[in-house]
C-alpha cells in the first residue's frame, strides 16, 4: 500500500462496516489474538500496511475493549495507525502482569481478601502510566476511523459514551477527551481499579468534570450505542 493512503472501507448503498469489541479485563486477549490474524489476512490481499482501521467505519469497544480500540485508531505522524493489531496482543502479555499484580501464598490471599474489603483490588498507577506512554496527546477527534466507547459516570448516575463523530461535528467540545483518559475511564472495573477523574476545557474555556468507571456498567457490548 502506498504509505499514507487510506484504503477505503466497503460501502454499498447504506452499509456501514462496525468492528466491536466487548469488555472482559485481562481476556482482552482473546479479541487481540482475533484481530491479529484479521489482520495479518487483510494484509496478504492489500499489503503489509493495510491496518484494521481502514476496513471500519466504526470501532466500538467498552471496558478493555476500549483499549484495544483506541490502540487500533491511534494515528502516528504520518497519519497512518500507530499500533498493529499484533502489537496489542503483545502489550497484553507484557503489561498484564503488572497491572494485576498477584501475590501468591497464604498471605497474597488474605491482602486479596482485605482490598477487596477496603477498596478496589488494584491502584490502576502502572495502568495509567503505560496507557499515556502509548497514547500520549491524542484526542477523541484524531481517531482515524470513528469510534464509540461507553463509560459510566457515578457522580451524574448515567452512561457516558465518547463518541468520535459526535466531537468531530462540534468544532469545540468539552466531550473531546484524551485517549488515554478515555481508555483508564472504560477500563476501571468496580472492585478491581479505582474510578477516574479528569476535567476537559474546550476552546471557549467551558470546563467539564467526568467520575467515570468502566464502560461494562452501562454496557458490556458496545455497539448498543452504534
Amino acid at each position: 500500500m502506498e504509505k499514507g493512503k487510506h484504503i477505503q472501507p466497503p460501502t454499498y448503498g447504506n452499509l456501514v462496516t462496525i468492528l466491536s469489541i466487548d469488555g472482559g479485563g485481562i481476556r482482552g486477549i482473546i479479541p487481540a489474538v482475533v484481530l491479529t490474524f484479521l489482520e495479518s489476512e487483510l494484509q496478504k490481499l492489500d499489503g503489509e500496511e493495510a491496518r484494521l482501521a481502514d476496513y471500519f467505519d466504526v470501532i466500538a469497544g467498552t471496558s478493555t475493549g476500549g483499549l484495544v480500540t483506541s490502540m487500533l485508531v491511534a494515528p502516528n505522524n504520518t497519519n497512518r495507525p500507530l499500533f498493529e493489531a499484533k502489537d496489542i496482543q503483545a502489550f497484553y502479555m507484557k503489561h498484564a502482569p503488572k497491572i494485576f499484580p498477584q501475590q501468591r501464598g497464604p498471605f497474597g490471599r488474605i491482602m486479596r481478601i482485605f482490598r477487596s474489603l477496603s477498596g478496589p483490588s488494584y491502584d490502576g498507577k502502572y495502568l495509567h502510566e503505560v496507557v499515556r506512554k502509548k497514547l500520549g496527546i491524542t484526542r477523541l477527534h484524531e481517531t482515524l476511523t470513528d469510534v464509540v466507547i461507553p463509560t459510566f459516570d457515578i457522580k451524574r448516575l448515567q452512561p457516558i459514551i465518547f463518541s468520535s463523530y459526535e466531537v468531530k461535528n462540534e468544532k469545540y467540545s468539552t466531550m473531546d477527551a484524551l485517549l488515554s483518559d478515555i481508555c483508564i475511564s472504560t477500563s476501571a472495573a468496580p472492585t478491581y481499579l479505582p474510578a477516574h477523574y479528569f476535567k476537559t476545557e474546550d476552546f471557549h474555556g467551558n470546563t467539564k468534570e467526568f467520575h467515570l468507571i468502566d464502560g461494562g456498567v452501562a454496557a458490556n457490548n458496545p455497539f448498543l450505542y452504534v
